[in-house]
């Protein structure tokens, strides 16, 4: 019994760890490029432009089609008004009609043209979004990152604050320090557990951001197994440091298919003015059987030993098989008036096609602007870096410093205060200020057209103890 209540018992935990999810960032990005609803959206609009361009296709081809049809008169009017040889009860048609248009205006060729470059752009609107959403992503997984960073760092400020409590209650104990030191210590520690709480909730709906994002269930737990290197996305930056590279964007080159697009749409309006010549021949047979409804089973032959007793020996009669039916049929259409409709027609794709035009230099200036704007954040980002890096290691010696001089009593306790809150700010902003460097360069290259690099990381293996409490 002891045995299987261990058994029972362990069941559960090992459940958990199974459900504990490890995700790297380019596992989050392959995850979103799945799942995520804005890019199947954009690979449904690519199939439906695809499925366009094979319907455009298709006018150009010839047109082949089986009929086949049975009739059955209970009264002819022929056969009563002009004689008994039009009064046939059944008839059994089978054709083949083969149908092949050669001129329609350009109608065709722009049609084609047409629905092919509006595939075109939606195959490189879908390479925006996918660029988009991983930038997306990666922006959530860093902002993960960053508050459990954040976190962490007022975690061990608390910590220092509850060390330099318990220091401070020793030195009043000892006489070396006044009951108004343990006070403003007391006080400086409780305002401080606000904040942890704070971090941790920023963290916790950071992850559920990243969550939505990659479709996982809430309640699943959630463990990140990259770390971001600074060193290697300082060197990353070499990469793009030339301010002379012309952007290539997708969205661009999308504007420009559309406006082709549109300027094929005017040809195929236009052809409503042109005449349309086509060809089309039939082939098959037909049969007449004279008496109930059977089904013709022979071919067709037509003799006097057909008819009934009694008739004339020059009447010719069928035997009710099938006969050969053959026709050629040439039709050339010429519009005359339409309504205005044509030229109704014309008019609208005109105005699309300058729709189109004035979104093309939309998108230009759009995109320009979002390349300057880029290279301006990753300058200020690089030079906060720089500077992050160094003022973090002075705050770490100043404050060392400062809670050396305090317990040798050469110091207050306000300047160990300050030193603490000189460190907290520094050491955030450091975290802060790598994230941003990173997402700087990365939105610099989305602007400039180029694939986004995954950020130089570090796998990281958590402890057991953090898996634990992740669980």
């Amino acid at each position: 019994m002891l045995a299987f209540a261990v058994s029972t018992s362990a069941r559960p935990l090992s459940a958990q760890r199974v459900d504990t999810l490890r995700l790297s960032i380019e596992d989050a990005v392959t995850t979103a490029q799945r799942v995520s609803d804005e890019a199947r959206l954009a690979a449904a609009t690519v199939d439906l432009t695809d499925a366009q361009v094979g319907s455009a296709r298709a006018t150009a081809l010839p047109q082949v089609r089986l009929n086949t049809t049975y009739t059955h008169a209970y009264a002819n009017a022929r056969g009563q008004a002009v004689g008994q040889v039009f009064n046939q009860p059944n008839t059994y048609n089978a054709n083949l009609s083969i149908s092949q248009t050669f001129f329609q205006g350009g109608r065709i060729i722009g049609g084609i043209r047409a629905a092919t470059a509006l595939r075109s752009a939606s195959q490189l609107d879908e390479i925006e979004t996918r660029t988009q959403l991983t930038l997306d992503v990666q922006r959530a997984y860093l902002n993960v990152l960053f508050t459990t960073r954040l976190e962490e760092i007022q975690r061990n400020n608390l910590s220092l604050a509850d060390a330099r409590l318990t220091q401070v209650r020793q030195l009043l104990n000892a006489g070396r320090a006044a009951r108004y030191d343990l006070l403003r210590a007391s006080v400086e520690r409780a305002n401080i557990e606000p904040t942890v709480i704070q971090a941790h909730n920023d963290r916790e709906l950071a992850s559920l951001d990243l969550k939505r994002l990659l479709n996982i269930p809430v309640d699943r737990p959630l463990v990140l197994t990259t770390t971001i290197d600074p060193v290697g996305v300082r060197a990353m930056l070499a990469s793009l440091a030339d301010s002379t590279v012309v952007p290539d964007r997708p969205a661009v080159r999308a504007a420009e298919l559309l406006v082709r697009s549109r300027q094929a749409s005017i040809a195929v309006a236009r052809a409503d003015f042109l005449p349309s010549l086509s060809l089309t021949f039939n082939t098959g047979y037909r049969a007449f059987p004279p008496r109930g409804f059977g089904f013709p089973d022979r071919f067709g032959q037509a003799a006097n030993e057909f008819c009934r007793t009694g008739t004339s020996t020059t009447q010719v009669c069928q035997n009710g098989g099938w006969f050969s039916d053959r026709s050629l049929t040439a039709t050339f259409s010429v519009p005359v008036f339409d309504g205005f409709r044509a030229r109704s027609n014309v008019d609208l794709a005109r105005a699309q096609e300058r729709l189109a035009e004035t979104q093309l230099q939309q998108e230009r200036e759009n995109v320009a602007l979002q390349v300057a704007r880029a290279r301006a954040e990753l300058e200020r980002s690089r030079a906060v870096f720089a500077a992050r890096q160094e003022t973090s290691s002075e705050a770490t010696e100043a404050f060392q410093l400062a809670s050396l001089r305090f317990s040798r009593g050469l110091s207050t306790q306000l300047e160990v205060s300050d030193a603490q809150l000189a460190l907290l700010t520094a050491q955030s902003s450091e975290a802060r200020a790598t994230y941003d460097l990173y997402l700087a360069s990365a939105e610099l290259a989305r602007s400039l057209g180029r694939p986004i690099p995954f950020p130089p990381t570090a796998q990281v293996q958590p402890s057991r103890k953090s898996d634990d409490g992740a669980r």
